[in-house]
Parts: structure tokens; C-alpha cells; sequence
């Protein structure tokens, strides 16, 4: 499978964004889905991820109330919607993805073997 995330921009403070992760070659309904960023000098780190139904979702305590994780198979795309941003989560944004794994999620972003270009979010105060 390959991935593509976009979505990404320029946004005021307390602005939303929605990002999409799009995947072709295979199924996305396939793999658990995770969405990762990084800040320039900063290690890559866990934002949010979705089971392959759809059914568990995972969201890191710092965007919790703000961002939420989903998806929709049929259309074989993974969305993360970001609102109430803040400068802080200016970060380039990428998702990630991980097959053999059912009902579950997952943070550990050294499982992931899939991953799509980042889309750069930037949020002014």
C-alpha cells in the first residue's frame, strides 16, 4: 500500500484543519492507521490512530478534545480533523500504517512499516 496525506496549510490560532491519509495499491480497511508529527529539531511523535474498523481510536493526551481520528473504507482514506489548533502543534503531519494486527491500536510508531509523505500544518498566533 502507498499513502498520501494532505489537507495541510496555514491556519490562525483556534482554526480547524482536516487532514486525509489516501491510500492506493491495496485496501486500507487492511491496516491499522496512525497519524504522527514532528516538529523541526523534535522527534517524530504519536498524535492519534484507528483500528481497521474503525471501532477503537487512540488519541495522544495532548490533542484529546481537539483532534479526532477517522475513517471511512469504502473510500480507502483515514482522516485526522484538528481544531482549536494551537502554534504548538505546528508540525509536519504523516500517517502511518500496519497490517496483521485486528481489533486493537497502536502508539509505537517503530511498528508501523507504512508511511506517507507529511503534509505541514502551520498554526500563527
Amino acid at each position: 500500500v502507498q499513502l498520501q496525506a494532505f489537507g495541510g496549510g496555514l491556519v490562525h490560532t483556534v482554526g480547524s484543519l482536516r487532514l486525509s491519509c489516501a491510500a492506493s495499491g491495496r485496501t486500507i480497511a487492511e491496516y491499522v492507521v496512525g497519524w504522527f508529527r514532528q516538529a523541526p529539531g523534535k522527534e517524530r511523535e504519536f498524535v492519534a490512530t484507528i483500528s481497521r474498523g474503525g471501532t477503537v481510536r487512540d488519541h495522544a493526551d495532548f490533542v484529546k478534545g481537539r483532534f479526532t481520528v477517522s475513517r471511512d473504507n469504502a473510500q480507502n482514506t483515514v482522516y485526522l480533523q484538528l481544531n482549536r489548533l494551537k502554534p504548538e502543534d505546528t508540525a509536519a503531519y504523516y500517517c502511518a500504517a500496519i497490517s496483521g494486527v485486528t481489533g486493537q491500536t497502536i502508539r509505537s510508531r517503530d511498528r508501523y512499516d507504512v508511511w506517507g509523505r507529511g503534509t505541514q500544518v502551520t498554526v500563527s498566533s
